[in-house]
């Protein structure tokens, strides 16, 4: 385990490396991770590294042998090397080599999935992989954790109006943190900022203020203060505080003496100032897997009397709808005359610019090469069918008349493992058509013969395992398994997560079992509620086993959602498939990236011969 190192030595034990060509990346998502820790030493950040990260997990902390520097504790193996980060006030280094404005770029420029920029005199590498996340200062959804002043004022403007506020980290001063408002309405004969950045200071005693005047316990009670009580300018003037757009002699609480501190970097000093106060929270919709907790009580908390009727949970589902609507893309093949019959909802349609296409049908036929089905993607930048990403297939369940569509689909893009969570009916309702042959049983559907060869049941689930082939095409039968999954109630989620995590586990060992198999299929009935929400929780794992504790779970923003679903959601889905995202991601254990608790159940086994 190596010391920290006193000011002005340097790397401890570690060189600077020039970057080879080609060897610096970028990862997406590490920008946006809460790996700053403000209240711990080298002791705590060992013994954070060694329990919840793995090989290339790592921190940034204040330092406490220098003084306004700062420490990245690296984990590697079973010890943590401490590297010593320079602050000159102008630019952050690692005592020589580049020069970086923040501690935010120099982190992200010695962070790389290929080949190590960090290495000892030795020449041992240093990897930096993994963030090791830190809880946020508080759960209130105003604040907005890792944000630039930039994109903090592209939201503000896009979605807030004056008196608008939300609170973000400091990118100049780590530790720190910054209040943002919309203080005015763009307006080219006004040339003063639309958006004011007030500096909050985080002090060792675990105070927050303004740069003078009164130190509150926390972030939330900092903000309920200047929410309610006037500005006072230097000269002791009480001014409303119903604006916060605030000239240089004016400060957030401090009668004498104090000018309100600015981040460094931001547009500019306030020429004038009109009185409003930051009554109306921008609120973040961003959620990291450490405040996982503290948001679901957040979005639970019962509403006050006098406050909105429908807050949290519907307040994010109104938004989502809101801005779905700007958002949306066409669905014209889904309305066209002929296609209307295939679908089993007539307002859940497929988008056009992600539907799947059937192949090899006839053209003299309208809608012949229709079906109610999207790829989805784990990667947003792979184009729609078969990208380097994860790919998966998301359609509604079988109608009677779209049968031989769907096993036409199945064959053609060479799927190999078919996730069905629903049952044929419930509650009295017709859910899914059955598309399958009974148990030893075979039947046609169009050009696509299916044979049922072995079924098996497990807790919660059945697997059949069925032979799949075209009579006109010469090729041998394709296994295709198929997954039926019981325990999970229409419009609502299961009781214990541990069973749909071992569930998928199975799925995708069946779906690893064949080399170059296509894309997943999974349904429900109308293809979005369930179905969204089994592919969100599949890649949500992905992600924890790429990069253990994900910095990032998922934004329910349509702007910037990880994964497009590309299919039209309504909102009587959303609880369901909210209440699921935010649910299953609790029962991991943040430790190397493993998931602990994984249900394998085992089955009774009957095969036809």
């Amino acid at each position: 385990m190596v010391p920290e190192a006193g000011c002005g030595a340097g790397l401890e034990g570690c060189t600077v490396c020039p970057a080879s060509p080609g060897s610096l990346e970028s990862p997406t998502g590490y920008h946006h991770s809460r790996w700053f820790h403000p209240n711990i030493g080298g002791v705590q950040a060992e013994k954070l590294l060694l329990s919840r990260g793995r090989h290339g997990s790592f921190l940034a902390r204040p330092s406490t042998s220098c003084p306004g520097g700062f420490t990245l504790s690296v984990r590697r193996q079973d010890e943590v090397t401490h590297i010593k980060i320079q602050n000159t006030g102008d630019y952050y280094d690692l005592y020589g080599g580049e020069k970086f404005a923040t501690l935010a770029e120099l982190v992200q420029h010695y962070t790389g999935q290929r080949g190590a920029l960090l290495r000892e005199r030795s020449g041992a590498p240093v990897e930096l992989r993994h963030p090791l996340g830190c809880q946020d200062p508080t759960s209130e959804r105003w604040y907005h954790g890792h944000l630039s002043g930039k994109e903090a004022e592209k939201l503000l403007l896009e979605k807030g109006r004056p008196g608008s506020f939300l609170v973000r980290e400091s990118q100049s001063k780590p530790g720190d943190f910054v209040l943002s408002v919309l203080t005015k309405q763009p307006d080219k004969e006004d040339h003063r900022p639309p958006v004011t950045h007030v500096m909050i200071r985080f002090q060792p005693d675990g105070k927050y203020d303004v740069g003078g005047g009164e130190r509150f316990d926390s972030l939330s009670d900092l903000v309920e203060r200047y929410k309610k009580n006037p500005m006072v300018e230097k000269s002791g003037a009480v001014v409303p505080l119903k604006q916060v757009g605030m000239p240089p002699d004016v400060t957030l609480g401090a009668r004498v003496g104090c000018s309100p501190p600015r981040e460094k970097g931001a547009e500019g000093p306030c020429p004038g100032w009109t009185p409003v106060s930051p009554c109306q929270p921008l609120k973040a919709t961003r959620i990291t897997a450490t405040s996982m907790e503290s948001r679901v009580r957040e979005l639970n908390r019962p509403t006050d009397v006098g406050e909105k009727a429908k807050q949290g949970f519907w307040e994010e589902f109104e938004m989502l709808q809101q801005q779905e609507c700007r958002l949306l893309y066409p669905r014209k093949e889904g309305q066209r005359l002929e296609n209307k019959p295939k679908n089993r909802y007539k307002n859940i349609l497929p988008f056009d610019t992600t539907r799947v296409v059937l192949r090899g049908v006839d053209d003299s036929v309208p809608g012949a090469d229709y079906i109610n089905a999207n790829y989805i993607r784990s990667d947003p930048e792979d184009k729609p069918g078969h990208g380097l990403g994860k790919v998966y297939i998301a359609t509604q369940g079988c109608l009677p008349t779209t049968v031989s569509a769907f096993w036409m689909m199945v064959h053609q893009e060479n799927t190999r493992v078919i996730v069905m969570t629903t049952r044929e009916v419930e509650r009295g309702r017709n859910k899914c058509f059955r598309y399958w042959p009974e148990l030893h049983g075979s039947r046609e559907y169009g050009c696509v013969h299916v044979c049922s060869v072995a079924e098996s049941q497990a807790q919660g689930y059945c697997v059949r395992e069925l032979q799949v082939w075209r009579p006109d095409q010469e090729e041998p039968p394709r296994t295709v398994k198929h997954y039926q999954y019981f325990s999970w109630p229409d419009h609502g989620v299961p009781a214990e997560p541990a069973g749909v995590l071992g569930f998928l586990e199975e799925v995708n060992q069946a779906q690893r079992s064949t080399p170059g198999a296509g894309p997943m299929v999974v349904h429900c009935s109308a293809g979005i509620g369930r179905t969204g929400t089994i592919i969100v929780i599949d890649i949500l794992v992905d992600l924890i086993r790429r990069q253990g504790e994900p910095p990032l779970l998922f934004n329910p923003a349509p702007s910037t959602w990880p994964v497009p679903l590309s299919r039209a959601l309504p909102e009587r889905t959303r609880p369901q498939g909210w209440t699921a995202i935010l649910t299953f991601p609790r029962r991991f254990s943040w430790c190397g990236g493993s998931a602990r608790g994984w249900c394998r159940p085992r089955r009774n086994t009957s095969s036809c011969t």
